[in-house]
């Protein structure tokens, strides 16, 4: 027990480390936007004067390096700063959105993550049959296809030709909990498109390499029927890759719903980036990015845990 918990705090020390440093290319890199935030919220009729109060301010003046710290610092406890356009506090502006995008992922993962895991046993056990051959061809054209581009299609059969679902997944305080789930279906279904084709392939993939292993032979010989030997035998053993390539689907699931909520004109985190890149809302633009890449670190350090404890081998290197 106490390898694995030396493991995971190796883990999680290597994850803290790479959200230090993604956190300042994340901030370097937006003031090296062209620009004067100053100049963007007074516009172009401030006069200097105003441009240099403003400045003082926002803390234009002081070192990058020390705002840096001061924003890590801020950043820590919840503090983004003040948005440049309204004034209102960042993690006022982003706490809904970012629970809007929570639940198009989770509505997203329940349907696709059991679907794929299914679909990729199903697809080993009838492994170089027709059915497998249409699977992949379907997959590969899932996975080739831009997200925008299903997000659209989606839209013309099931919004404009039926009109079975809406075209814009708009939400308000007062809808049901069903009127809630017909309203995202859309964007969900999208997100389920684009991640169940990896999923599958992954499982599929990491259950036929092991049934040459010799111990699914001495299954096969004593006459165990194939689904037996993939649940019983095969899957065990195939869970650690599984769990990543789940793992790293639900990080694209938050950090890449950004097209998605912009076809879809979804009020998540992902459109609320979208804005604020357009009104040069640096603030904003510096905490989203910085949320996604705290979620994408956290569920790949989840997806190295989840491995570790699955796989002894990885529990005991040598």
């Amino acid at each position: 027990m106490g390898d694995i918990s030396k493991l995971i705090a190796k883990r999680l020390g290597l994850g803290l480390i790479t959200l230090v440093v993604i956190s300042a290319i994340i901030f370097f890199m937006v003031l090296l936007l062209p620009g004067d935030p100053a100049q963007a919220v007074l516009g172009q009729g401030a006069t200097e004067e105003n441009l240099a109060a403003l400045r003082e301010q926002m803390g234009l003046n002081t070192h990058p390096v020390l705002r840096y710290f001061g924003w890590l610092g801020g950043a820590m406890t919840g503090n983004f700063g003040n948005s440049i356009v309204s004034g209102d506090p960042v993690i006022d502006l982003i706490a809904d959105r970012f629970v809007n995008t929570m639940f198009l992922a989770a509505y997203a993962a329940v349907i696709a993550v059991p679907f794929a895991i299914t679909l990729g046993i199903i697809v080993a056990l009838l492994r170089n049959t027709l059915f497998d051959r249409v699977a992949n061809v379907l997959t590969l054209t899932s996975i080739s296809s831009p997200e925008f581009f299903l997000g659209y299609i989606l839209i013309l059969y099931f919004s404009v030709k039926t009109n079975m679902f809406p075209a814009i997944a708009s939400l308000n305080d007062g809808m049901t909990f069903g009127e809630l789930l017909h309203r995202t279906f859309l964007p969900a279904l999208t997100l389920v498109l684009v991640v169940t084709a990896h999923m599958m392939r992954m499982t599929r993939a990491a259950i036929i390499s092991l049934l040459a292993s010799p111990y699914i032979e001495m299954a096969r010989l004593k006459g165990a029927p194939p689904w037996k030997v993939i649940v019983r035998h095969a899957l065990p053993n195939a869970w650690a890759p599984i769990i990543n390539v789940v793992a790293l689907n639900l990080a694209y699931l938050i950090t890449g719903v950004v097209l998605v909520e912009v076809v879809f004109v979804y009020p998540g985190i992902g459109q609320a980036l979208v804005d604020a890149v357009s009104k040069r809302d640096f603030p904003v633009v510096q905490a989203i990015c910085l949320i996604f890449a705290a979620t994408f670190i956290l569920l790949n350090l989840a997806a190295d845990v989840g491995a570790i404890l699955t796989n002894p081998r990885l529990r005991h290197p040598k």
